[in-house]
């Protein structure tokens, strides 16, 4: 890569040398233990590393630049010190124990999410101490890094000569020092137009393929760039007036009626028939619960004893989707309604987190307390400014007496704690005559897997089965003490997750995955029944308004599903890049550079089809998330912007 015949490159061509060993090595052990999803043939082996070494090379020349600089700026008085090569033979090692480490750690990613650093990396890295914590709880760290460091050392040694020698060797003159160094950032430059968290990764198979051949810091440092994305830059759109048009038709209802002329405005009055009910509301969004993990849905493990008994006496959704694949987008599309824009999601973009009409807010006007109870601390994920932002109260870890708090991991305190507080809220709301809404989001189900002991017959720590158990006696647990409240007959509980257990697969959304749990239990005001048709967290919000016969101003991008009048089944499905409309058992894809594709029988085995712009579930994809898109950008989802109508409707 470099002239070795002088000391500053030969040094730095070691380095890089390494580096791209361990790059080799990394991809090489990621296709031997992924050989049957990644589906290679040697055509495409030779793609994944031949595209893989892009990267590769792609990532280097960004790490050689600074690397340069310093080595070309040396003097040379103090180049030729013993101590400064002594530092330098030091700083060899030590970038191969941080290339080591980012190896495994790449590993423990895959294992987790089946892909390579994305934005998740960049999320969970700006919150290192609940990151820290979580990998302190879940892996043998010290072990591991100690042995890293021995590997990292004795590689070290036994380059000691080759590193010797290229510190001995003559030194770069100035004039052609900064030449190379200014030839180094052009092939930088170049490499920045060129490649990309897309292409040319894009051009290989499936999505094991794809990741395969990616390089993880180059993924973590193109993620950290580019967090949110410009929809009508990176994805196709319709004329306006086209996605309005589609949009109005998929959130019509026969009691709405739109307050705006701009076509991509879906702002509407929703007139919910008779006098309001001033139910109580707890929403309990359930850490990482995928639906194939309860007995009801076909788990022959029985670690879901309360759950399956408290589906058959609620409002059951049989074929409810989440939007995403974090947190932060299921809190997004159950509070906002909105499908998951491209990039972060609404709750992570700091400085715009805030001010919108939200469900908590629509409430809090009709004489609702709104509340966030979660069992973490609630500056992780920005959660705490979002619902703060939005028309909620917060009580979250730091809110909780010492004293009532009974077991803690890196993620907060357990759920038992946390149904705790949610009762003692809603026992001083009930005091006050004040109707509540309580959003309760739980931490429990999540790596580490730790819980009280003696609760279940599971040990604490064991894996994700004995964090699903406990989960599940914790709700048996809630509702048993609910039930002797006197709030209890007066009260609408709802039962979801904020995303599922792992959405990876073959395809870069297989919408089986994202397949989650709804219930909503009220014994005194539902008649149990289960509700077979295709939804989404975006329609729970619109759900709950018209269970309470609540009139509003939406801004929502979801509808009540159980009127009568619903139109096609679908479900929004997406993960930070490629956005997804699943209508019945067919899956339209919007990703980067305007690609368009259609999947078949997606929620099974699913084979991609042609597709273009003239496809009508295309086009219906397309308008979702333009119009979400259009919305956002242009403040239309604000409560500002809704309240004076709101205020207008009931004055009629």
């Amino acid at each position: 890569m470099f002239p070795n015949h002088y000391a500053q490159y030969r040094y730095l061509s070691i380095v890089l040398c390494c580096w791209l060993l361990i790059f080799l090595v990394t991809r090489t052990v990621l296709l031997l233990t992924h050989l049957h999803e990644a589906s290679a043939n040697l055509p495409d082996l030779l793609l994944i590393f031949g595209i893989g070494l892009l990267y590769d090379l792609s990532f280097l020349v960004y790490a050689a630049v600074p690397l340069a600089v310093y080595l070309v700026l040396c003097p040379g008085c103090l180049w030729r010190r013993r101590g400064h090569r002594q530092a330098l033979y030091i700083a060899f090692i030590v970038s191969l124990f941080l290339m080591l480490f980012t190896a495994v750690s790449e590993w423990l990613f895959w294992n987790e999410f089946g892909v390579r650093f994305n934005f998740i990396s960049v999320d969970y890295l700006v919150y290192s101490d609940e990151l820290i914590d979580n990998i302190l709880e879940s892996y043998p760290v010290y072990p591991v890094m100690t042995l890293l460091f021995l590997l990292a050392a004795l590689s070290g040694y036994v380059l000691r000569h080759r590193v010797a020698a290229a510190l001995r060797a003559p030194r770069l003159s100035h004039a052609s020092a900064w030449a190379s160094l200014a030839g180094l950032l052009l092939v930088a430059g170049l490499v920045t137009a060129t490649v990309g968290q897309g292409f040319p990764r894009t051009v290989l198979g499936n999505v094991y393929q794809r990741e395969l051949a990616s390089n993880g810091p180059f993924q973590f440092f193109t993620a950290f760039r580019n967090n949110e994305l410009d929809y009508p830059q990176f994805y196709a759109t319709l004329p306006p007036g086209d996605a309005g048009k589609l949009m109005r038709q998929a959130v019509a209802e026969s009691n709405t009626r739109f307050v705006s002329a701009d076509p991509e405005d879906i702002r509407r009055v929703v007139d919910n028939p008779g006098p309001p009910r001033f139910m109580n509301v707890v929403l309990v969004t359930i850490e990482s619960l995928s639906a194939r993990y309860l007995g009801s849905f076909g788990n022959p493990d029985g670690l879901t004893p309360n759950l399956d008994e408290l589906r058959r006496h609620s409002l059951s959704f049989e074929n409810f989707y989440a939007t995403g694949t974090r947190t932060t987008r299921g809190l997004e599309a159950v509070t906002l309604s909105i499908p998951p824009t491209p990039g972060r999601s609404i709750v992570k973009r700091i400085g715009r987190e805030s001010g919108y009409a939200s469900l908590g807010q629509q409430l809090r006007a009709v004489g609702y307390d709104s509340v966030f109870l979660y069992g973490g601390r609630g500056y992780f994920d920005n959660m705490n400014a979002f619902f703060a932002g939005n028309g909620y109260r917060v009580v979250d870890q730091s809110r909780i007496p010492d004293a009532e708090i009974h077991f803690t991991n890196a993620w907060g305190v357990c759920d038992e704690d946390l149904y705790t507080q949610t009762i003692k809220v809603a026992d001083a709301d009930y005091a006050q005559r004040t109707p509540f809404f309580l959003h309760v989001m739980t931490t429990s189900n999540h790596r580490p897997y730790t819980y009280p002991p003696g609760r279940i017959d599971i040990p604490s720590g064991d894996g994700r089965n004995g964090a699903v158990k406990y989960t599940d006696y914790a709700v048996g647990r809630f509702l048993a003490a609910a039930r002797n409240k006197p709030w209890f007959h007066n009260t609408l509980f709802v039962f979801t997750a904020d995303h599922t257990a792992g959405s990876a697969g073959k395809e870069d959304l297989p919408a089986a995955n994202y397949h989650i749990p709804l219930f909503i239990y009220a014994p005194a005001f539902i008649e149990p029944r289960e509700f077979r048709q295709i939804a989404s967290q975006i329609d729970i919000a619109p759900v709950l308004l018209g269970l309470l016969n609540v009139d509003y101003v939406s801004t929502f991008f979801g509808r009540n599903v159980l009127r009568d009048e619903f139109g096609p089944e679908r479900a929004l499905i997406a993960n930070y890049q490629h956005l997804g409309l699943l209508e019945y058992d067919s899956l339209a894809i919007l990703s980067p550079r305007k690609v368009l594709r259609r999947h078949e029988d997606a929620r099974a085995l699913s084979y991609e089809t042609e597709a273009d712009i003239d496809d009508s579930l295309i086009r219906r994809d397309i308008a979702y998330y333009q119009v979400a898109s259009y919305m956002f950008g242009h403040g239309l989802l604000d409560w500002r912007v809704v309240a004076p109508e709101l205020a207008r409707f009931r004055q009629r």
